[in-house]
């Protein structure tokens, strides 16, 4: 396997930009970056690379081996030796068809030699969890699926997911990978630590969280956080909620609060909440946001069955809330990805409205906020496998 990468932060050169990618005759073209410019981009890339599979999504940043980037598109090729890949699109029609679009987009990918799906989707107008769950109906459990929510900079609205036939903003896209040389490992972790009692899920409606313990959601927040509910709802990003089981146990779930509803006295979340759940507040530092990137990562690596990391592909999707909360620091995120692979690596990913991933016992993919999704992937002969 075999990848190129470049940085297009002027529209004018871009085909000086992409030509040492256009010379590697890629399979596959990956690109992140910011809405505009992701648009703008999508007929000169399907103009250069007619015969790559091309997917990507709108993001607050995106992430590359240089590090995080904010102005321009980070666009990646690669070319497998042995593997193939499948691209899937769907169209999303509303919110309340995300089940159906999920189990859709599923039954459209060949299951024969099918080893890992990477998904991309809209960052808002969507129900993750139910797209999941018809992705999940689909494909079955055994088959790992990885991705994120589009995202963008400017706020949580419009978002565009690129695909094949260009840009657009009700896009689903899932890239199935095959073959028996193919190797592929991922993780996903947060990093946060958890503060006061447990809490339980009294009254809830979809992604907004009522009460808690029959006393208005947003009330019980305040109250603990203090000082900061002063600068509500930015601070909700800071003091996310962990899902836990009926044992009060960690799910390898949290939430992440958007926005507060005065009137009724609710949190609306990333996604959707169940009622008779269990949650419980949590806060972290930068260093122990890093520290869940190395976890991630370490996970990653120990799926991987037969030597070291080579000459791959790190794909990473990480949380806006958690770029809000790194600062300055946000690049550590993408060194420690880097460093837990080695040199010869090559990273590609965005911050996103929302992580891909199966986390914990189960192998079925969820999605996450406030975390961080490592994925590898390389290519070894099939003989040493």
């Amino acid at each position: 396997m075999q990848t190129v990468q470049a940085i297009l932060g002027d529209a004018a050169h871009v085909q000086a930009t992409l030509s040492p990618l256009i010379v590697l005759n890629p399979d596959l073209v990956f690109a992140f970056g910011p809405s505009e410019a992701l648009c703008n981009l999508a007929p000169a890339l399907a103009e250069c690379f007619p015969g790559a599979r091309r997917i990507g999504c709108s993001a607050s940043l995106a992430i590359s081996t240089a590090g995080v980037e904010q102005a321009g598109c980070v666009v990646t090729a690669v070319r497998f030796e042995s593997s193939s890949i499948v691209e899937a699109t769907v169209r999303l029609e509303s919110r309340e068809t995300s089940y159906d679009a999920g189990k859709r987009l599923g039954d459209s990918l060949p299951r024969e030699g099918l080893r890992a799906v990477l998904l991309l989707c809209q960052g808002v107008g969507i129900r993750g969890s139910a797209l999941l769950a018809g992705l999940n109906a689909a494909l079955g459990a055994a088959v790992p699926v990885v991705g994120g929510l589009a995202s963008r900079k400017e706020g949580y609205y419009q978002t565009w997911v690129l695909d094949d036939s260009g840009c657009g903003s009700e896009t689903i896209v899932a890239l199935g990978l095959y073959g028996g040389a193919l190797r592929f490992g991922f993780g996903v972790h947060g990093g946060w630590a958890p503060f006061g009692p447990v809490r339980k899920v009294t009254r809830c409606e979809g992604n907004v969280l009522c009460e808690l313990d029959g006393e208005p959601a947003l009330d019980v927040y305040r109250r603990y956080l203090g000082d900061y509910a002063r600068d509500l709802p930015t601070v909700g990003h800071f003091f996310p909620f962990a899902m836990l089981d009926r044992n009060h146990e960690e799910i390898g779930l949290i939430r992440s609060m958007l926005s507060v509803e005065e009137k009724t006295g609710g949190l609306r979340f990333g996604d959707e909440v169940k009622p008779g759940s269990y949650l419980r507040m949590m806060h972290a530092s930068t260093d122990k946001l890093v520290g869940g990137v190395e976890t991630a990562a370490a996970s990653a690596r120990r799926m991987l069955q037969a030597g070291d990391a080579h000459d791959g592909l790190i794909f990473m999707v990480s949380c806006v809330g958690r770029e809000l909360v790194m600062g300055e620091r946000v690049e550590e995120e993408v060194e420690a990805a880097v460093d837990a692979f080695g040199a010869g690596v090559t990273i590609a990913g965005f911050y996103s409205f929302g992580e891909i991933s199966p986390a914990g016992a189960d192998p079925a993919c969820k999605l996450h906020n406030q975390t961080v999704m490592v994925a590898y992937l390389d290519e070894i002969p099939e003989s040493a496998g």
